[in-house]
């Protein structure tokens, strides 16, 4: 009997090249993120070396200064490696809500921090084999340090849902807005049609697009556009929800468009 070999890529289902992918990911940031710590580890010590040059210590003060950096250094360390879950946080109410689940506004129990905590359903993610997609995007959203993009704080899950903790925005969305004022002056219009090119010129740098731009993916930080008779920071913030095919990586950074 004729051995078969194993099964070409080809026939493989939808489902398996998802998990594939998602395998291929999880390793490839796993590396790169051990790379990136222990890079940025190098560079705090080399600027710590430079500032107790520069300020002429002798060498005991600069032993003491060494090692209260290491004592940061790992603590550091020791709060990456914190484990955070839903018990972590108090839920105060829903305030969106997506294609694989909600936005909840939450308080961290310990800081008092308040957060919105978006809940994605894992089943629905894996059976709409959107998995790839929504692990782009949480990738922009630690990789961003950007002014124009909703920040991240936190992320975790349990065995039915992916749990993201980001920055919370108390301007609302543009398109609440637009309801709740029908009409824009034109010097407010001018003023948000600015800062949505800044927004998504923003991300291109970042050499990304965002495939969802609507008002309801523009997030405002101020409900009002005048605070203390200037122009409040009321910055669009980019926010990626949905999961479908809402970040694309510019193709053309290798050459393929």
């Amino acid at each position: 009997m004729a051995m078969t070999g194993s099964t070409p890529c080809s026939s493989m289902s939808n489902h398996t090249k998802e998990r594939v992918t998602m395998t291929k990911v999880t390793l490839e940031n796993f590396y790169s993120n051990l790379i990136a710590q222990h890079e940025e580890r190098e560079m705090r010590q080399k600027k710590l070396e430079k500032v107790m040059e520069e300020e002429g210590l002798k060498d005991e003060e600069k032993r003491l200064r060494r090692s209260a950096h290491a004592r940061k250094e790992t603590e550091f360390l020791r709060l990456k490696r914190t484990r955070l879950g839903l018990e972590d946080f108090e839920s105060l109410k829903v305030i969106g809500r997506g294609a694989f689940g909600e936005v909840r506004l939450v308080q961290k129990k310990d800081t008092g921090h308040v957060y919105a905590m978006k809940i994605l359903r894992k089943a629905d993610m894996l059976e709409k084999e959107q998995v790839g997609h929504i692990r782009a995007e949480r990738d922009i959203l630690v990789e961003a340090d950007s002014l124009w993009v909703v920040k991240m704080f936190y992320s975790f899950q349990d065995k039915l849902n992916l749990y993201l903790i980001m920055e919370f925005l108390p301007g609302g969305d543009m398109m609440t807005l637009l309801m709740k004022k029908d009409t824009l002056t034109e010097e407010e219009t001018q003023f948000y049609i600015a800062e949505t090119v800044l927004a998504i010129d923003s991300i291109h740098q970042l050499g990304f697009i965002h495939r969802d731009i609507k008002p309801d993916n523009l997030l405002l930080d101020s409900k009002d556009l005048q605070q203390d008779g200037r122009d409040a920071l009321a910055h669009f913030v980019l926010v990626f929800f949905g999961g479908v095919h809402t970040l694309l990586r510019f193709l053309w950074n290798n050459h393929l468009m």
